[in-house]
């Protein structure tokens, strides 16, 4: 006994070439191991990172439409939303057509300006949901004043019978200025205004 000790199994000088295999073994899966933590890792934190991207974008563009929106002078084509039609207490019929609505709001006073055409049914229903009938509408009268005709563009100088009504109401509840031309029998078309004090 010499005292000589055993050639390890990982000697890359082995003749049967064991120890190189094990050693580009472990190399390769130290390798693999790596990308597999670098794509969990880019996966975490990736994809939630994309989809902050992709919603700030949206919010922006979503804000941008809304800006255009209400920066426009006049009347949008489109229904006014639920909750304006129950804070201005504008309840467009069932049916309507050609409808247009515009808001503005300042520190003083709130308006909605909305635009449509119905039938006489529509209109019956839409008086009455305002606790008001058709002889209330009194012919000629047009309450609606120069500068709300100026917001929204209206003209009530086209031919057809033209009436109108005032709908106080004590605040907060909104006051009703409204116009109908009876130009087309059947299909009254209603412009209405509505006033809150904040």
């Amino acid at each position: 006994m010499t005292g000589e000790l055993p050639p390890l199994t990982n000697d890359p000088g082995r003749p049967d070439g064991q120890g190189r295999a094990h050693s580009g073994e472990d190399r390769r899966h130290m390798i693999r191991r790596r990308a597999l933590t670098l794509l969990i890792i880019v996966l975490l934190i990736g994809i939630p990172a994309g989809y902050l991207v992709i919603s700030a974008n949206q919010s922006r563009a979503s804000g941008k439409d809304k800006e255009a929106k209400y920066s426009a002078t006049g009347l949008t084509e489109g229904w006014p939303s639920k909750l304006q039609r129950r804070i201005y207490q504008v309840p467009v019929p069932h049916p309507a057509w050609w409808v247009a609505s515009y808001e503005t709001n300042n520190w003083k006073t709130s308006r909605l300006y909305v635009e449509f055409e119905t039938s006489d049914a529509g209109l019956t229903a839409f008086l009455t949901s305002m606790g008001m009938s058709e002889k209330d509408l009194k012919k000629d009268r047009l309450p609606i004043n120069a500068r709300d005709r100026d917001v929204t563009g209206w003209t009530f100088d086209g031919p057809g019978t033209w009436s109108g009504l005032v709908h106080k109401q004590e605040n907060p509840a909104p006051t009703h200025d409204v116009v109908v031309n009876h130009d087309k029998p059947g299909y009254p078309r209603v412009y209405v205004v509505a006033r809150t004090v904040p």
